[in-house]
């Protein structure tokens, strides 16, 4: 490979890389950025959701409070008369709960100290253990047991349906057991007015990454669902009690009716209700279908990208490298001979230098009787003459031995890893060369052209380039003075004479 094609080379694969880098760097950055925007669009529609749902909770529970207080007060009265009843007769087996609750127009319970429900007008709950099922309103109910006072909370679930109830609390003046009323929320006209149920359904239809929203009560179990229906699982029961306790949102990943999904869990804080319905949870369902079907999509662009800049870079360097090539070249090169130039030599010299631990020698080389040459036969034919030279020195000399033009009829060869006897031999075997290349050519002959060599030799004779240089070029004086068509080595205290080659 010549070192023109070396540079083209090597302009290429710069090139080619800073392209990539630019490129890559650029459609990386842009990756990143439409991947962050399609996050925050995926997290927008789960954050709208839940901003939605939670603006529907407060203005139910707004309006539902216009009327909550005529409800407690209600449910207060029927309270008392239920304990005067209770005075009369302690014996609740005796008790017609189905014609009480429809005197009263409300749900009966009876719980007993172990907050059991032992007696109701609902028979489906008779047996429910709160102790059990719901410790933290079971410590609440024993807190309320012991004060003994009217309590009433806000919208809670009938555990059996899943109903929507807003239910009261008292106990017996004997503390032996509490009597708990119920009210269905779901009857009323403000329900109907501002149903979140009904919210939260069309948010799952209008969001494809919605499968489904909840709101969980104090035991984690969803409003409008069965108890038994929507059991939370461990990680998600885990998840809730950390949401609950800490007020932050968490997230688990499981499924969803066999597909992937992602439960998120949001508190919510009831600005109306003091009772122990006041803090509840929103359980959002969600997927990332969407949002990585549009990763999917960026990346591909993002790889079509980098094709089509490395295929339009790629042509773009192999034609600026062309263009470059050459003028890079003849910085560092002689124009007429092809050799490196001067330029060269000084960058080559200092860099062989740097090598301590190696011998390096320079030999120099100047045509005898040049100037006769142009002046006789023409600047045509010593142009040809100096080409010749070049050819020889580059057939001549051992490979790894880079030959330079410093101008003129100047050369320079340097030498590495060599000692004496092979920069001798070498500067004999060019001297020699171009003598028999030169006896060929009748006027040349005629115009007495010969070649004389100096040599120096580091770190021998000096570690500085300059001082290298001048040592060559005084050893190469002395070889004219002393004849010429010779070389010699220099020497601190003269010049050692060599036969010619």
């Amino acid at each position: 490979m010549t070192l023109r094609t070396n540079i083209k080379t090597r302009l290429f694969l710069i090139m080619i890389g800073f392209a990539l880098f630019i490129s890559i760097g650029l459609s990386a950055i842009d990756q990143q950025r439409l991947e962050e925007q399609a996050v925050k669009h995926n997290q927008s529609q789960v954050q709208q959701t839940e901003e939605m749902v939670t603006s529907s909770l407060h203005s139910f529970e707004k309006a539902h409070y216009l009327f909550e207080e005529e409800t407690a007060s209600k449910m207060q009265e029927n309270t008392y008369r239920l304990l005067d009843k209770y005075k009369d007769n302690p014996h609740f087996d005796e008790w017609d709960f189905e014609q009480l609750e429809q005197q009263l127009g409300m749900d009966i319970y009876i719980l007993d100290t172990e907050n059991v429900i032992t007696h109701s007008s609902f028979p489906d709950d008779i047996g429910l253990d709160f102790e059990a099922c719901c410790e933290k309103l079971a410590s609440v109910l024993n807190e309320r047991r012991e004060a003994g006072h009217f309590f009433h909370d806000g919208m809670d679930i009938e555990q059996e349906t899943g109903e929507v109830k807003k239910y009261s609390y008292m106990a017996t003046p004997d503390k032996q057991y509490m009597i708990e009323l119920g009210y269905s929320v779901e009857e009323s006209q403000i329900f109907e007015e501002f149903n979140f149920f009904r919210v939260m359904e069309n948010l799952a239809d209008q969001y494809d990454s919605i499968y489904d929203i909840h709101v969980l009560n104090i035991g984690g179990y969803s409003l409008g669902e069965p108890v038994d229906e929507a059991r939370l699982s461990p990680e998600r029961r885990e998840a809730f009690e950390k949401t609950y306790a800490t007020k932050q949102p968490s997230e688990v990943e499981e499924e969803w009716k066999g597909e992937p999904a992602i439960y998120r869990y949001t508190p919510y804080e009831s600005k109306v209700d003091n009772g122990t319905t006041k803090n509840k949870v929103l359980e959002i369902v969600y997927n990332n279908n969407e949002l990585q079907s549009v990763l999917e999509e960026n990346r591909n662009n993002f790889y079509m990208t980098l094709v089509i800049v490395l295929t339009v870079a790629t042509a773009l360097a192999l034609l600026i490298s062309h263009w470059i090539a050459k003028p890079m070249h003849m910085a560092f090169h002689d124009s007429l001979t092809g050799l490196k130039n001067r330029a060269a030599f000084n960058d080559f010299l200092r860099s062989q230098l740097r090598q301590k631990s190696q011998e390096t020698a320079l030999i120099m080389v100047d045509l005898d009787n040049f100037k006769a040459v142009n002046d006789t036969l023409g600047h045509d034919r010593g142009d040809v003459l100096l080409k010749q030279i070049a050819f020889h020195l580059s057939s001549t000399i051992r490979k790894g031995d880079t030959p330079f033009r410093l101008g003129g009829d100047e050369f320079m060869i340097i030498m590495p890893h060599t000692n004496r006897e092979e920069a001798e031999s070498a500067a004999a075997r060019v001297i020699s060369d171009i003598q028999h290349s030169i006896e060929t050519d009748h006027s040349l002959s005629m115009l007495n052209v010969t070649a004389s060599a100096g040599i120096a030799i580091a770190p021998e004779h000096g570690k500085d380039p300059d001082v290298l240089f001048k040592k060559a070029d005084s050893a190469l004086y002395a070889s004219k003075e002393k004849g010429k068509n010779q070389y010699h080595v220099y020497e601190e205290d003269g010049y050692e004479e060599d036969e010619t080659g």
